[in-house]
């Protein structure tokens, strides 16, 4: 039999101990930067050394995270971050960014590539194109069904991984921009918040409508395995070293001894999972269709509920907890402790317990307060100590990144009459709707783009004869989730209509290159691409785009710096849009019969349901329409007005069209990372010391609901210009 690949997260040493101590085959990593857990300990460079010489030497495997999408200002510390690794020697680095996909095969071919879930790979085509790259192997997306692995592994040669355990987002994965949305901290940065954890109010009453259940595959292992997967990998480089051991010792039980007694080793390897203490589970889509993933009435916490604080009283001067009776608690058991407004955690231990006629008395150390709920997440018994795997002195590991700057990438030449001819300089407007097709007409823009999903893809094909633009004049805008069902579909409609006229196809995954290869059209790389800096802006070149429409949460420091790379009129912004914030496949609209949700902030969110799938959206929308002149200014000579998360209804196209005639603001807008960009420490210490008075949260409450998204009845209206630009250079 193959070996199978058990691989574990290591966010700490402890972590990595118990790990190894279990029988893990590998582990990931991240050191303190450039990865996608930013919050978590991480490993310092001495130590990352001296674990990669340790793993090897225990005949085990050690996979580094450079998850993170990065821009042009960071691009020596990448560098020397890559060139260290080099010197180290692990057996991978798992990437995101195209940026860090092109220096590592034009200057370190020698560090095996892995694709991040973060890249959103869901088919083989997608799986093929990272091997024509150069990649050994792709992390898959977790949304995806038992047999669509299969597929997947039939059709191409690429190693594949799959997460089996753990924490779940409900946006699919690499397609989140909720926590960038609220404040910079963006999932792509390895910043994210969680919102989806958050308490939301809805018309029905205070939820936790977006915090999935925990991910647990253990019973399909056998499955999985004899669907050809090679790596099973375990969520958790946020958790505890306890919560590692219990999780790895399992799997590799389960993974030892299913051909021994296949039904006692899932019997027994679910037991063990039994005190991993976290969310109830779930099998997400592994069966085909979407589990009961999501319990709103559920806090977004791990842990098992012990119940609310009722009161607080001083003994001995100390603070006491009263709870209801519960006799299994010990001293130094762990606890989270969920603040009652739903404004944060905290982890705490059980110092001492007393118990008198009303219930149980804890001893906790942290800011606890009344009506506070408990989440027991380690016992004391639980605690183990593994064998160490770092030596005791790491002064024999002391290489360190150089101060080498980064080779400019190179860049072709690009054809600006070629682009015009395909591509004229003008407003664009994306439809999410066939319907929609005729109200944009209003606009008067040069080609209408079409959100080119499966109920658009039969809608258009059904309502041919009464398509308001001719095809030469209609662009595609491929989906940015594609899954390996959605292949034969998608390649017979691109084929179809590529062969009426469609001239201009917009790419949003790495599956659509392989789609595309070969076809008589001008491909333009989208936004959900994430294009940030220049060496992303090179491999995606190097693919055949012919222009870039510029991220979602891409702010005007990075997008002017890329135009001294290429050419301004190359660029393409967004310049107004309900983003999604969330990209859900499973159509909650349905499931909750109810669409507009708000957090304790007092910002506000609609779910729109797309049949197959579902969005979550600001009720603020993103705004640049009166800066347009000045990016004219700049250079740009294209923008797009993406309407695909808002219906025309109540006036709302012809208000923004008003506002693009004559680039006029509108009210209740946000510039989202446009002026701030990320967020970043450096930012927050620099606002620290020179106080902005006249700044605006980015959070503030929008002002009514004068929008229109589908179904609400209500519009965005012109107004002042919008708090927070120069006119002068936007």
């Amino acid at each position: 039999m193959k070996r199978i690949e058990l691989l574990a997260p290591a966010g700490s040493s402890e972590a990595l101990d118990a790990a190894i101590g279990e029988g893990a085959d590998a582990v990931y990593l991240g050191l303190r930067s450039f990865n996608a857990r930013m919050r978590t300990t991480n490993f310092a460079f001495n130590q990352f050394e001296a674990a990669v010489y340790a793993c090897h030497e225990r005949a085990r495997k050690v996979y580094v995270t450079v998850n993170t999408v990065f821009e042009e200002r960071e691009a020596d510390r990448l560098y020397q971050l890559l060139e260290y690794l080099v010197s180290v020697g692990p057996d991978g680095v798992i990437v995101q960014d195209a940026g860090v996909v092109k220096i590592v095969r034009d200057y370190f071919p020698s560090l095996p590539l892995h694709g991040s879930t973060q890249m959103n790979v869901a088919s083989s085509a997608g799986c093929n194109q990272l091997s024509r790259a150069g990649f050994k192997r792709a992390v898959l997306a977790r949304e995806l069904s038992l047999e669509e692995i299969r597929q997947i592994r039939q059709y191409t040669s690429l190693e594949l991984e799959v997460f089996v355990h753990g924490a779940l987002c409900v946006s699919a994965s690499g397609l989140c921009l909720f926590s960038s949305y609220l404040g910079g901290k963006s999932a792509n940065r390895g910043m994210c918040t969680q919102a989806c954890r958050r308490l939301y109010e809805s018309e029905t009453g205070a939820g936790y409508y977006f915090s999935p259940d925990d991910l647990q595959l253990i019973e399909y292992l056998p499955a999985l395995i004899d669907a050809g997967v090679n790596a099973f990998k375990i969520e958790g480089r946020m958790k505890s070293a306890e919560y590692v051991g219990t999780v790895v010792s399992a799997y590799r039980y389960l993974i030892d001894n299913y051909e021994i007694d296949h039904e006692r080793a899932i019997i027994k390897s679910k037991a063990m999972l039994q005190a991993d203490f976290a969310r109830r589970k779930t099998s997400l889509f592994i069966t085909g269709k979407a589990d009961d993933y999501i319990h709103p009435e559920q806090a977004g916490g791990t842990g098992i509920h012990l119940g609310r604080i009722r009161d607080a009283r001083t003994i001995d001067e100390k603070r006491w907890a009263l709870m209801n009776t519960y006799e299994g608690l010990a001293e130094r058991d762990s606890v989270r402790i969920h603040r009652k407004d739903d404004s944060g955690r905290i982890t705490a231990k059980i110092q001492a317990i007393k118990y008198g006629v009303d219930g149980m008395l804890l001893q906790l150390d942290g800011e606890w307060r009344q009506n506070d709920d408990v989440y027991l997440i380690q016992t004391a018994s639980m605690t183990r100590r593994y064998k160490p795997i770092l030596p005791k002195s790491l002064g024999h590991f002391h290489k360190f990144p150089s101060s080498h700057a980064a080779p400019k990438p190179s860049l072709p030449r690009l054809d600006g009459k070629r682009l015009d001819a395909v591509f004229e300089p003008g407003i664009y407007v994306l439809a999410g709707k066939v319907a929609d097709l005729h109200a944009v007409l209003t606009f008067r823009p040069k080609k209408a783009m079409i959100l080119f999903n499966r109920l658009n893809a039969e809608t258009m094909r059904r309502d041919e004869g009464s398509l308001p633009f001719k095809r030469d004049r209609l662009i595609l805008w491929l989906d940015p989730y594609f899954a390996e069902s959605d292949a034969s579909w998608l390649l017979a409609e691109l084929e179809y209509w590529i062969g009426k006229g469609v001239s201009l196809v917009i790419i949003n995954n790495q599956a659509h290159f392989a789609l595309l290869r070969g076809k008589n059209v001008t491909m333009i790389a989208g936004p959900w691409l994430y294009t940030f800096n220049p060496w992303a802006l090179s491999y995606y070149l190097e693919q055949g785009v012919q222009a870039v429409i510029s991220p979602y949460e891409i702010s005007r420091q990075t997008l002017y710096r890329l135009t001294e790379y290429v050419p301004a009129q190359f660029f393409v912004p967004i310049v107004f849009a309900y983003s999604d914030l969330f990209r859900i496949r499973a159509d909650l609209s349905r499931v909750y019969g109810q669409s507009h949700f708000s957090d304790r902030e007092g910002n506000s969110f609609s779910l729109v349901g797309k049949r197959d799938y579902s969005v979550v959206i600001p009720d603020k929308p993103f705004s640049l329409i009166d800066l347009v002149p000045n990016l004219k200014k700049q250079g740009f000579s294209r923008f797009i007005l993406d309407l695909s998360n808002a219906g025309p209804a109540q006036g709302l196209y012809r208000d923004i069209a008003r506002a693009v005639d004559q680039f006029k603001s509108l009210s209740s807008t946000s510039r989202f990372n446009w002026k701030d960009g990320f967020w970043s420490e450096e930012r927050v210490r620099r606002e620290d010391r020179v106080p902005d008075k006249g700044a605006v949260s980015r959070n503030s409450r929008p002002l009514g609901p004068e929008r229109q998204v589908r179904g609400t009845g209500s519009s965005v209206r012109a107004g002042k210009h919008t708090r927070g630009a120069k006119r002068s250079r936007p």
